[in-house]
């Protein structure tokens, strides 16, 4: 397989790795449930990249992207409707 299929692969698991992260983090702080995605994901790309025998020559440059997709995937998540509550129906009617 090749380098993009692998990247697309992954970018395409980051918004179920964000989503599980926040579940397990949620009462923590967004930089310490960042760096648990990192950590998570850095492993996952690990163990691909020794099963397609591929080598990441500028980690730090790799590490930068994978992190701005994962701020990304966040922004876009929190714009979304899955970590916003609508409001609930007004039970009483006002006057």
């Amino acid at each position: 397989m090749d380098f993009l299929s692998q990247l697309l692969r992954g970018i395409a698991f980051v918004p179920a790795l964000v989503n599980g992260i926040e579940g397990l983090f949620g009462n923590k702080p967004g930089a310490d449930k960042k760096d648990a995605a990192m950590s998570f994901l850095q492993n996952a790309l690990a163990m691909t990249d020794a099963v397609a025998a591929r080598e990441i020559i500028e980690p730090d440059k790799f590490r930068d992207g994978i992190s701005k997709i994962i701020d990304g995937t966040v922004e876009c998540l929190n714009a979304s409707t899955w970590c916003k509550q609508l409001p609930a129906p007004n039970s009483q009617p006002s006057a």
